[in-house]
């Protein structure tokens, strides 16, 4: 009996744990420490050689699972008392909670997440949200934030100022789900930028506003071309082809490069299968529709437009490259001597 004593205080110095504050968390712990103490009283005085007064009949093995059984449970309360918050795992769960609200599925945001460089998950968050509010769907957000990751590097106030100046160009909610799938650096990109192209488009090609919005919704790409070229490619269409501005818009003429242009354009012209229209609009001959230049496969316009084989059409791509490499380096050559022209009447004057 003694030896049960000496393994029940060994027992007892072994729980680390205080009494006094698991008592105050549950009564029933303030309970139990009392009936412990009482027993270790009893058991020490017989371990000194005294009588077990009033001590009831125990079973050693089944007290020992109940002090092991109380140690875990105490132990377990206090690390989680002690234990610190996490704050980046439970930032990352308020994403993950507010982008399944939102209509993502798993597989989506485990791709925002592992998008690198990776964001704060606050900022993760405020992006997604923004985009959403401004009428666009997960899977475009999706798509976009992963063709561009430099959208989550932008302040909200940023892209609160460019929605509102792409709605002011006709690009609304309805139609920024497109314009973002295809070009989503029309929020990263500088205003300037935006600025060249449209008026490129507004006074040099004299599109409508209305015109402008849908060739913004419709052909996205535009954004990203040179001024220039996209001037280049609007007069071709106008003057060398007889394209209007109603047509340009409707068929998206300007989406595609003027390298296929010119390709397709002059290889009916050669053919003998297109015309361009006279001051008033007319032809000899009916041109094929733009859609059936353009819009289709070079298989399908071989067979069913140019009625020619792909050989021939091999052939003469080469040919026109080789036309316009020519008429480059005599247009150099040209400017050169006009310079030189220059140099000596200035020196005949002096």
């Amino acid at each position: 009996m003694a030896a049960l004593g000496r393994q029940v205080l060994d027992w007892h110095r072994l729980i680390p744990l205080s009494w006094a504050s698991i008592s105050r968390q549950t009564p029933h712990f303030g309970e139990q420490k009392r009936a412990t103490d009482s027993l270790l009283r009893k058991l020490t005085t017989a371990s000194s050689g005294g009588a077990l007064k009033g001590l009831p009949h125990v079973q050693p093995r089944k007290y020992v699972q109940e002090l092991e059984c109380r140690t875990s449970l105490t132990q377990c309360l206090l690390e989680k008392q002690r234990a610190p918050v996490d704050g980046g795992s439970s930032e990352r769960e308020e994403v993950i909670s507010s982008l399944l609200d939102m209509g993502f599925t798993d597989v989506h945001i485990q791709e925002l997440l592992s998008i690198q460089p990776s964001p704060h998950p606050q900022q993760l968050l405020a992006v997604i949200s923004k985009l959403i509010l401004l009428g666009v769907n997960p899977e475009p957000v999706c798509v976009a934030l992963k063709k561009s990751p430099q959208l989550l590097k932008l302040p909200i106030m940023h892209m609160e100022k460019r929605s509102s100046y792409l709605r002011k160009l006709g690009i609304g909610e309805g139609k920024l789900k497109r314009v973002l799938h295809c070009c989503p650096e029309i929020f990263t990109m500088h205003q300037r930028d935006i600025d060249r192209i449209v008026k490129v488009l507004r006074e040099k090609c004299l599109f409508t506003v209305q015109q402008v919005a849908e060739i913004l919704h419709r052909c996205p790409y535009v954004l990203r071309e040179d001024p220039g070229e996209l001037e280049y490619k609007f007069q071709y269409a106008y003057f060398r082809m007889g394209v209007n501005h109603s047509d340009m818009v409707r068929t998206d003429f300007l989406q595609y490069s003027i390298t296929k242009i010119r390709q397709r354009h002059t290889f009916l012209e050669r053919l003998g299968r297109y015309q361009t229209p006279d001051k008033k609009g007319q032809t000899q001959i009916p041109n094929p529709l733009v859609k059936d230049i353009l819009r289709v496969s070079e298989a399908e316009f071989l067979s069913r437009t140019a009625y020619s084989t792909a050989e021939e059409f091999e052939v003469f791509k080469k040919l026109l490259a080789r036309e316009e490499e020519e008429e480059s380096e005599s247009h150099m050559s040209g400017d050169e001597s006009s310079s030189e022209e220059e140099e000596e009447e200035d020196e005949d004057e002096d």
